[in-house]
């Protein structure tokens, strides 16, 4: 028998530490447990520190500030599984901190974070990855950072977790991505839509809703869209809008629809299957605002195409339309205005509106919510283009004076669109004048201060629509808003400078307006802009053109022209040739200066007797009026001074032994003041001082300057009506007034004596008479070339003689007529066009000098 040998137990080794459970209530001493080699150690740290950061955002920063995200951050890809995933369940629980995302991002941790999502890993490291992921994918930084590291594959594939917070997490992580748009095109080719309608079949509503979030941004891409449908997408969102049990997924699943709408292919699909009627429906049916304006908004973006809008007309989505202007709801309101925009391109959706529409529009324009009205007039704007049956609706549905109200909106928009509803009623008559009586003029003077481009060229279009009318243009000019047009003139916009143009071409079309716009500047800005070939249009030029036809007395110092066409008027008035840069002044500015030596300015004003006589009276009136019934004063006192005041007119009828009982009061009462005492006199000093006043402001009101008339010229003209007029030949005509206008000046002249007529003596001394340089032209005895030349265009213009005037140099000027032969050689039968000639008033007058003869260059130059 073998001998037992008994074996002894070897004691353990003294560096090996007997196993110790270890406690602690101090977040401190946790953190710096994640530097121990022990895996146990690590994982039940980890496990602490998850508790710890889950009781709320307090803590997650408590743990930042012991460093616990840069020591979990070398544990996220340790060997032992159970540390890693310890680890990465604290980085997700902790990334929803905005402190630690930042962290997070200069540790660049997407990479390691991406790798944890492999299959063969853990479900709970995939959950608590994707978390962190999806906290931080808020960030653009991040969402690039993950495409880039290719976190979109592994995303994708864990759609099909059998983890719902797995699926959960991917598909938020996969939304913020895709918001990018390399994201968004990467995920065709991942064959993301599968996995995502899938999702829609989910128990869990957030999934469903984060899925339905994802298609949404997706599928405005054209691309995805196809795909949607030939994955029996569609029907996928059809079936949940019919669930009533899935409402809450309704607004979202008709946003992704929207999208689809915008493919007339996919629109055609839904309508084939019968879709896109139940699709009316529901909207039709919904008391859900969000859901009813969602719809409204997805018709919009249909009908940017035209053949969308063809087969939404096909299934009456006006109705659907009109019905959602009735919402108690603003948002639907203006997204049902605002598709009524987009469906009235089709023609026959704009006449369905028409009909129905308009008067709920008009309506709107009454909301106190500016977007509201701005949605509905934009609306109104397009229905209203180009079909007067609309615009009609519109004026009968009482809406010209809401538009005009529209026009001080607080929404450039607004004011642009109402100004372009009015123009577009303006092309019928009746309607123009309706919205003219509104004071549509007075109302356009602010917009055209605007600073926004739209409502500058929309005002300026409505100026050009209504200033066809006098009294339009008398407006614009009293409210100030010539001003603002002219100064549009300067604006860089193509649009905006060619319909102010048009609009300075239409207002000027009478003198008034016409001086007014040249007195702000508007002929310098028009002559800059025609120099340049970039900037100049048609209505650049026309508008230049209309301006000096409107104002002869510019046009003839700029241009040293007048055609037969430029008929001379009473205030005409020549003060020469006016130097480039050179502010052309007004008449009443010119009557405002102090006698000088320079170049009189040769005034007509032929107005008959009787009109000047009816100013006279008429500002008498005005002045009795107002000092005889003052309120201030005693009606004695007040009798007493203004029975004391002489008018013109009276002197003029004592003068002729006629004195008005006015007049014989003021003599008695003379005699009943010779005793008055102290106190009446001082009374009477009162009673000036009120009248004297009140004369000061009449004065002030009627600053306007009055010229002095010319009977002179106007005998003148009734001389050459009686006597030249009966002449059987316009060249009888033209030799008779050529000699009757030589006659009036100082008659013939021998070309050798010309130097020795001394016609600026002569025109000196009718300025020193009238204290003034503005010289009425019947004054003018010795006149010489110009003088001449100016009487005879204006009598010919009276009497309907054509003839042209033309500025010359050294104080020259000349006629020009065109005559037709009397004789006519050639062809038997045929006359010869008419002939140009230069009618002489100096040295021959009445002779005809023809025009580009030795004589002609003689006459003008020499």
């Amino acid at each position: 028998m073998g001998k037992k040998v008994k074996k002894e137990v070897e004691p353990p080794p003294k560096d090996v530490f007997d196993p110790l459970l270890i406690e602690s209530k101090t977040a401190a001493t946790v953190v710096l447990m994640l530097s121990s080699p022990e895996e146990e150690v690590l994982a039940k740290a980890c496990d602490g520190l998850y508790k710890f950061a889950s009781k709320g955002d307090e803590n997650k920063v408590t743990l930042l500030g012991l460093g616990a995200v840069e020591r979990l951050y070398k544990l996220i890809s340790h060997e032992d599984p159970v540390v890693r995933r310890s680890a990465i369940m604290v980085f997700g629980i902790m990334a929803s901190n905005h402190d630690v995302k930042k962290l997070l991002r200069e540790l660049d941790v997407t990479n390691s974070l991406i790798s944890q999502l492999a299959p063969e890993e853990d479900v709970v490291i995939h959950e608590f990855a994707t978390l962190c992921l999806a906290h931080m994918a808020v960030e653009h930084t991040t969402k690039v950072q993950i495409f880039e590291q290719g976190g979109l594959e592994p995303l994708i594939r864990l759609l099909g977790s059998p983890d719902p917070d797995v699926k959960k997490n991917s598909v938020e992580c996969i939304y913020l991505l895709v918001q990018d748009f390399q994201s968004r095109a990467a995920v065709h080719a991942l064959n993301v839509i599968p996995p995502l309608l899938e999702l829609l079949n989910s128990e869990y509503p957030v999934i469903q809703l984060l899925a339905l979030k994802t298609l949404e941004v997706i599928s405005k891409d054209r691309e995805t869209r196809v795909i949607l449908g030939e994955n029996q997408g569609l029907d996928c969102l059809l079936k949940i809008l019919e669930t009533n049990e899935f409402s809450d997924l309704h607004v979202e699943a008709l946003a992704v629809l929207g999208n689809c709408l915008e493919d007339v292919h996919t629109l055609q699909l839904i309508q084939q299957t019968g879709g896109l009627k139940k699709l009316l429906s529901f909207v039709g049916v919904s008391t859900v605002p969000d859901i009813q304006k969602n719809a409204a908004k997805a018709i919009t973006k249909a009908a940017y195409d035209s053949e969308n809008r063809k087969i939404l007309s096909e299934e009456e989505v006006e109705k659907c339309l009109i019905n959602l202007l009735e919402v108690d709801n603003d948002g639907v309101k203006v997204a049902a205005s605002q598709a009524i925009s987009a469906m009235c391109e089709n023609l026959a959706s704009k006449r369905a509106f028409g009909l129905q529409g308009i008067p709920q529009l008009v309506q709107l324009l009454s909301s106190d919510n500016e977007e509201v009205k701005e949605a509905a007039v934009t609306a109104l704007a397009n229905l209203t283009a180009a079909s007067p049956s609309n615009a009609s609706a519109v004026a009968e549905a009482e809406g010209i004076e809401p538009l005009v109200n529209t026009l001080n909106s607080l929404r450039d928009g607004a004011v642009a669109n109402a100004a372009t509803v009015l123009t577009n009623l303006a092309m019928q008559e009746p309607f123009r004048v309706n919205i003219q009586s509104r004071g549509i003029m007075s109302a356009l003077a602010e917009p055209l201060r605007s600073t926004n481009s739209q409502v500058q060229s929309k005002a300026a279009f409505a100026v050009a629509a209504f200033g066809c009318d006098a009294d339009a243009r008398t407006e614009l000019r009293n409210a100030g808003g010539l001003g603002p047009l002219v100064e549009l003139l300067h604006s860089q916009n193509e649009e905006v400078r060619r319909n102010v143009c048009w609009a300075v071409m239409v207002c000027a079309s009478d003198e008034l307006t016409a001086v007014e716009l040249c007195r702000l500047g508007a002929l310098d800005i028009l002559e800059e802009i025609n120099l340049s070939t970039g900037r100049k249009n048609i209505f650049s030029e026309a508008a230049l053109e209309k301006l000096l036809d409107n104002n002869l007395s510019q046009k003839y110092s700029r241009m040293g022209y007048l055609s037969s066409h430029n008929i001379i008027t009473d205030r005409f008035y020549d003060c020469g040739q006016i130097k480039p840069g050179v502010k052309f002044l007004s008449l009443e500015e010119l009557s405002m200066q102090e006698l000088t030596d320079r170049r009189a300015i040769i005034f007509i004003n032929a107005k008959p007797r009787e009109d000047v006589l009816a100013v006279e009276e008429k500002t008498q009136d005005s002045f009795y009026e107002q000092t005889i019934l003052l309120p201030s004063v005693s009606r004695k006192g007040s009798r007493e001074k203004v029975s004391s005041m002489v008018s013109p007119m009276e002197a003029k009828q004592e003068s002729s032994g006629q004195r008005t009982s006015l007049s014989k009061s003021s003599a008695r009462e003379k005699g009943l003041r010779k005793g008055k005492g102290k106190k009446e006199e001082e009374k009477m000093k009162e009673v000036i001082q009120i009248i004297s006043e009140v004369q000061d402001g009449l004065n002030l009101e009627n600053s306007h300057w009055l010229p002095p008339p010319d009977f002179i010229l106007l005998d003148y003209i009734n001389d050459a009506s009686q006597t030249i007029l009966p002449l059987t030949t316009t060249r009888e005509q033209v030799v008779a007034l050529a000699q009757f206008v030589a006659d009036k000046m100082g008659g013939p002249i021998e070309r050798e004596k010309l130097h020795d007529f001394s016609w600026e003596l002569h025109i000196s001394e009718i300025e020193f008479e009238l204290k003034c340089n503005i010289v009425p032209i019947g004054k003018v005895k010795k006149g010489t070339f110009y003088h001449r030349a100016l009487l005879f265009k204006v009598i010919a213009d009276r009497i309907g003689i054509g003839c042209s005037l033309v500025r010359g140099e050294y104080n020259r000027a000349w006629n020009e007529v065109k005559l037709v032969d009397d004789s006519p050689q050639g062809i038997a039968g045929l006359l010869l066009p008419p002939q140009e000639y230069i009618v002489d008033l100096m040295f021959q007058p009445g002779f005809l000098i023809k025009q580009g003869s030795a004589e002609a260059v003689q006459y003008k130059h020499i």
